[in-house]
């Protein structure tokens, strides 16, 4: 799940038009676990085909990225590698709450407790080997750049987001400011009216855009100080100290400058700060990557996705949005290279 910041951070909230033109790097297994986890039926069960397969993630990478392309939007999906031996305890925690949900799941659904049973059943997504090679499989027809990091989506999407190869960084968490994503966009596939789990409630959910140096700024402190208050709090790769939020990291750290300072003032220790720092501030990257778009192509796109059970001619009417969507991106761009030329 990554760390909390959100009481630190005052996000701007914009449009998806707000970000024609732009290249964004999201993170595809953030985005494909948000897609399970929402587009569930009433009861929970995620949506299926006749065969059985789960088809959530394809339903939501497909119209989701439509709806980016129409915004003029120039995605990019990058998938993550394998994961960091540091984070091999979170990922064993995160199967162990998966699996009591499920159970808490099928008794709500026997009791006929239908709000309850949803809010369960989004607590047990998970991606497979098949979701995964649908996922790429559907991204691949439909022309948009793929990218596979060597370990964590997040760092690989800061890494080109750093070097300039795309505008901005996108996922829900915020991890990228971590791995230094100068900007970071999120709720970019997840935007409108959302249920807040376990209420009667809704919210509205709009895409956020933060800037990394003027986050800073405000907080009067560096990248790698913020950092070392993760640390303190707790990441997906270390255990933090109890009692420790993102409000008193931050005071601790403007007060003791690091994290060794902290934590001879506290008396605590956490085993291998160190190595959790180099993961987020010196990471593995790659640079064999892609993000031309490419043409999409149409009959696979329609054969692949009715064996799914989608509907044949609304899949091809929203083709045809991609179609004259491409056409009016394509447009535009040479409009605005005539006007730099001039």
């Amino acid at each position: 799940m990554g760390v909390n910041l959100s009481s630190l951070i005052e996000p701007e909230n914009i449009e998806l038009l707000d970000l024609c033109g732009k290249t964004i790097a999201i993170d595809a297994y953030n985005t494909v676990y948000q897609f399970l986890s929402i587009i569930r039926q009433p009861d929970g069960h995620p949506l299926t085909d006749s065969n059985g397969r789960i088809t959530s993630h394809l339903s939501g990478l497909f119209y989701r990225t439509v709806s980016l392309i129409e915004a003029g939007i120039e995605p990019s999906f990058i998938f993550d590698g394998k994961p960091h031996e540091l984070k091999m305890n979170t990922l064993v925690e995160r199967k162990k709450r998966r699996e009591n949900a499920e159970k808490e799941w099928e008794q709500a659904v026997k009791d006929g407790d239908k709000r309850r049973a949803f809010t369960k059943a989004q607590q047990t997504s998970r991606i497979t080997p098949e979701i995964l090679d649908s996922s790429i499989k559907l991204l691949h027809l439909m022309g948009i750049p793929v990218v596979y990091a060597p370990n964590d989506g997040e760092a690989q999407g800061a890494y080109m987001c750093s070097k300039g190869d795309v505008w901005a960084s996108a996922s829900q968490d915020f991890d990228s400011l971590l791995f230094g994503a100068p900007k970071l966009v999120r709720n970019i596939t997840i935007t409108g009216r959302r249920k807040i789990p376990g209420k009667d409630l809704y919210r509205d959910v709009k895409t956020e855009l933060i800037d990394s140096a003027e986050f800073l700024e405000k907080l009067g402190i560096t990248r790698e100080q913020l950092v070392d208050i993760c640390i303190l709090m707790g990441t997906d790769f270390n255990t933090g100290i109890y009692g420790i939020g993102s409000r008193k990291g931050l005071k601790l750290i403007k007060d003791y400058g690091n994290i060794e300072n902290v934590l001879k003032h506290i008396g605590q220790e956490i085993p291998m700060y160190q190595e959790v720092r180099d993961i987020f501030l010196n990471g593995e990257y790659s640079n064999n990557y892609d993000l031309r778009l490419k043409e999409m192509d149409r009959d696979g796109i329609i054969e692949f996705l009715t064996d799914y059970n989608f509907s044949k001619e609304r899949v091809e009417s929203t083709l045809d949005k991609i179609d004259d969507s491409r056409k009016i991106n394509i447009a535009k761009k040479q409009q605005k290279s005539l006007d730099t030329w001039f």
